[in-house]
């Protein structure tokens, strides 16, 4: 009996019942691809970390080394399972042509190694180790992607010729967040080129518990070893694999929520729509005595039909997009080698959509318990219980229109009617503006500023070397003379040791210089303006437990120094673990510079890093704008189909759930409607009303849309990008797409469905709805 009843519904209200199923498949589909992409992201990345046998501690150090000490410690400490110390042949972008196109340009630090022996194995694209052959060179699979290489290209190193045999993924160097990227090459070509560059150590361990990590990290220190580089551990590694991808998965996640709200909402437009029309028969039904329980289920299996059918079709319509965002993760990282999880969370994602609607619908179906028999037979509507203010009277009209005087008192008048209406509008405008919002500061200049990077127009960095001092003497006495530069700053990053709260000895990368010129921003506090002030970043503020106007004690020249926190920032540069202070020291050797400057003329940008680049053959070289390109461009790029994704589903759900309503308003206001159109308002004019409706719902819910997407969207973004690393984040929002073409593009589609969505209205017969 139940599949004769749903049938013939369904054939009676087929636009309703495919508009329906749509919204359920749009939730269904979204919450799946949520779950995927995050299950295929987590496992992919454990899948590669390993496959390639990652380091649970890595230090970078240029300089001399002594492999005997290390050797000793690595052998002493309980806590090591296997140690080695890979080379890293540090080549100027200048001498690396590939097809004919050099790397000058390129902010990254780009060498040559050879494969490793024990871990830290570079891999192909089909996970497997590589092993290089004379001749061939194997390249970092980003730079396929952009279109630097292609397979079969011929690469000049130093002018010696390789040929790249395949691209290879790097565990730790695979993101473009990464400041390095490694070639590989054979151990013979390896001994050939290696005048062509400067040799960087990675000394790499992998410990028998990783939960021992941050006591290794103290035991390292406290041998006093090589430390004259960046210091990476096994959680940064999988934050820098994570954060582009992991970024665009979160905003799919939250518009996916979204998706289901605004669902439940077209149920409810569509089970109060039907209610309407057949609410003499439920009457009719009530009065015959038919147990509500039994009414109930008629419409019940109705939208379990409707739940599973949508569920079913959102399922078929992830694999159509599937592939398509999970290419980036596939590229970098490979497949997930967990495919059961996989199969697992996309049951799951399903079970919980479609049990959500039909206990969504069970609660909604409460409402037959309340119905009148008598009153459902009499009036053949739901009679409404709207009260009108005595200023809502026509006579006390006196400026607008009578059309939107109408409209605009029929929304105050029957504001719960309208409130499901506000809150479809609502989350639309927060689908749409926040993805923009995020889109926007991402790709905006001042993001650097987040990530422990100061806003200027040019960098310049300089590493250790045997002229590094004569180097940097070069470089402030160009800049000085430069009539364009504006502005600049010259920040000195030393290596000092502070005693921790226990009483340990640790070392700590502190960045010299004065950092209120070109500034990062603090999530607390501010820059170290004094002698006796330094800020850290997020990871040594957790670790040395440290907070803003805490003190911290550093050890210089054999006396301890006591310095105030003044302020803690994010930073995502040599390992996250930074610090800035403005003091004056020359006891400690430099272990690198970075000049920043800006110039007159935002114009000469890539002029003037031409002519620097030529001039400073021992520094590297770049525009802020093109360092933000080649270090975010992924992250950008992802954020960028997102958002014009998200505009689009969110205007198309605007269409479909206006039609739905206005189909349920005309359902609802026949009788009304009849007597409007006895008394000579024409079609038109109708039609002016409702739309006069939609406006006002809609001009309420992009004020209060853009709201919530300014401060709660905000927030919920902060929360996400700081398990990335940045624990400041503040919206820098574009006002032309926020407040113009976001709110216009809403208002044109709602108008247009509004139009369509009233035509039926002036096909209402006159006679057949006024009632005595």
């Amino acid at each position: 009996m139940y599949f004769k009843i749903v049938r013939n519904d369904i054939a009676n209200s087929k636009l309703i019942t495919c508009l329906t199923t749509l919204f359920v498949a749009g939730a269904a589909m979204l919450v799946t691809l949520s779950a995927v992409l995050i299950v295929h992201l987590s496992t992919s990345i454990d899948t590669l970390l390993k496959q390639a046998e990652t380091p649970h501690f890595l230090q970078m150090h240029s300089g001399t080394i002594d492999q005997a000490h290390l050797i000793d410690f690595a052998e002493r400490n309980e806590l090591v399972d296997e140690f080695q110390i890979n080379e890293f042949l540090n080549v100027d972008g200048t001498k690396i042509n590939i097809a004919g196109n050099t790397l000058a340009q390129n902010v990254q630090d780009n060498g040559l190694t050879t494969q490793s022996e024990k871990f830290d194995f570079l891999l192909d694209l089909d996970g497997h180790v590589i092993e290089a052959d004379n001749g061939d060179i194997y390249v970092p699979v980003g730079y396929m992607k952009d279109g630097t290489a292609k397979l079969g290209d011929t690469v000049m190193v130093h002018n010696k010729p390789f040929t790249v045999a395949g691209f290879l993924r790097d565990s730790q160097m695979n993101s473009m967040l990464a400041s390095s990227k490694r070639f590989l090459v054979s151990e013979e070509d390896y001994a050939a080129i290696q005048a062509a560059g400067t040799i960087e150590y990675l000394i790499e361990f992998r410990l028998k518990d990783l939960a021992d990590l941050r006591s290794f990290e103290e035991d390292y220190h406290r041998a006093h070893l090589e430390a004259n580089g960046p210091t990476i551990t096994w959680p940064l590694f999988k934050m820098l694999n994570a954060i582009s991808d992991g970024l665009m998965i979160a905003v799919i996640l939250l518009i996916s929520v979204l998706v289901v709200v605004i669902a439940f909402m077209c149920i409810r437009f569509t089970l109060l729509t039907k209610m309407e029309e057949d609410y003499r028969e439920i009457g009719v039904m009530k009065a015959i005595g038919i147990r509500v329980s039994d009414i109930q289920k008629m419409y019940f299996a109705k939208y379990g039909v409707i739940a599973a059918i949508g569920c079913v079709l959102g399922f078929i319509l992830s694999f159509m997009v599937r592939d398509i965002l999970l290419a980036n993760i596939r590229l970098y990282m490979g497949d997930t080698a967990n495919t059961s999880l996989v199969w697992l969370f996309t049951i799951i994602g399903l079970v919980l959509v479609f049990a959500s609607i039909l206990i969504y619908v069970q609660l909604m179906l409460k409402q037959f318990r309340k119905l009148s028999a008598v009153q459902a037979i009499r009036f053949g509507v739901i009679q409404s219980k709207a009260k009108h203010g005595k200023w809502l009277n026509i006579s006390s009209n006196k400026s607008l229109p009578i059309n939107l005087f109408l409209g605009v008192k029929d929304v105050l008048s029957r504001k719960g009617l309208y409130a499901t209406m506000l809150t479809v509008f609502i989350v639309a405008t927060f689908i749409i503006i926040v993805p923009q919002n995020l889109y926007h500061t991402i790709s905006s200049k001042n993001f650097i500023t987040y990530m422990g990077i100061g806003n200027s127009d040019i960098r310049i960095d300089i590493s250790q070397g045997s002229q590094h001092v004569q180097d940097v003497t070069t470089v402030v006495k160009t800049l000085e003379r430069d009539q364009d530069i504006t502005d600049y700053t010259v920040l000195t990053t030393k290596k000092f040791t502070t005693i921790t709260n226990n009483g340990v000895e640790e070392s700590l990368k502190i960045e010299l210089g004065d950092h209120t010129v070109f500034p990062v921003e603090y999530a607390q506090g501010s820059a170290p303006r004094a002698q006796d002030e330094i800020a850290l970043s997020v990871l040594n503020a957790e670790e040395l437990q440290k907070k803003v106007g805490d003190t911290i004690l550093l050890i210089i020249q054999g006396e301890t120094k006591t310095l105030t926190v003044s302020g803690i920032y994010s930073d995502i540069t040599n390992g996250g673990k930074t610090a800035k202070a403005a003091f004056s020291d020359d006891s400690t050797e430099s272990m690198w510079n970075v000049f920043y400057g800006s110039l007159s003329k935002q114009s000469e940008v890539e002029k003037k890093v031409a002519e620097y680049t030529d001039s400073f053959h021992f520094a590297k070289v770049s525009g802020i704008d093109e360092y933000i390109y080649q270090t975010f461009g992924t992250t950008i790029g992802s954020m960028k189909q997102v958002s014009s994704a998200a505009l689009i589903v969110a205007l198309f759900m605007c269409v479909l759930v206006t039609l739905l309503f206005m189909k349920m308003l005309i359902a609802k206001d026949r009788s009304p409607i009849a007597i409007l159109k006895s008394i000579g308002f024409t079609n038109v004019d109708i039609s002016i009303q409702y739309a006069a409706r939609s406006v006002v719902v809609l001009i309420l819910a992009i004020f209060v849309g853009t709201l919530l997407a300014n401060t709660l969207g905000e927030i919920l973004t902060t929360t996400v990008i700081a398990s990335f690393g940045a624990a400041s984040f503040n919206f820098i929002i574009n006002p032309l797409a926020a407040y113009v073409f976001c709110p216009l593009a809403l208002l044109c589609v709602v108008l247009l469905a509004t139009l369509i969505g009233t035509v039926k209205a002036g096909q209402l017969k006159i006679m057949d709805y006024i009632k005595e």
